[in-house]
């Protein structure tokens, strides 16, 4: 166990308790987690480049402490009606999708080769940005309104545009699969 791969079970941990205080709306303390949370996903990625500490489990597990921390902050803000329930909708219905492709095409023997798209990663930061503009504005009260309905509807699209980018990338990868024929 490496001390990056510590520093981002940390960051798991943060997850349920970002959540438990949105949901209590302790909007400040929820902020600082945030905040804590993505000081801590920068240190864990320069300490594993910087020193050599890569692992194949800080690979799997990093992405998934940062997907499962903007999941429960959605969730939560959706709950607490920050955001809008069909954003909310649209953001865990991609992942839960792209997850369940990858997981069927592991099932069929056929795993798919996961690389983040450009435009994942413009949804990502947007999801961040999203989530970090949300959570100021409600603990601080920074009257963000303009800022967060633009970003809204730019989650939105880059949420719904890299899922079909996924989805594109999937059947094509799946419908090789199906031509060679299992096991080839």
């Amino acid at each position: 166990m490496s001390i990056p791969n510590l520093i981002t079970l940390g960051r798991v941990i943060l997850v349920p308790v970002v959540f438990y205080l949105l949901l209590a709306n302790e909007l400040k303390l929820a902020f600082l987690a945030f905040v804590v949370a993505g000081v801590s996903d920068a240190v864990d990625g320069f300490l594993a480049k910087r020193f050599h500490w890569e692992t194949e489990l800080g690979a799997y597990l990093d992405p998934l402490a940062d997907k499962l921390l903007i999941v429960c902050i959605f969730i939560a803000l959706g709950v607490t009606e920050k955001l809008p329930s069909w954003l909310v909708i649209v953001v865990v219905s991609r992942d839960f999708l792209i997850i369940t492709a990858v997981m069927l095409s592991w099932l069929l023997e056929h795993p798919t080769p996961m690389k983040p798209l450009v435009v994942s990663k413009l949804n990502t930061v947007a999801q961040i940005v999203l989530a970090a503009s949300v959570l100021a504005d409600e603990a601080f009260k920074l009257s963000l309104d303009g800022p967060v309905q633009a970003l809204i509807w730019i989650v939105a699209a880059t949420t719904v545009i890299s899922l079909f980018a996924y989805l594109r990338l999937w059947l094509k990868h799946m419908t090789e699969y199906g031509a060679a024929g299992p096991g080839t």
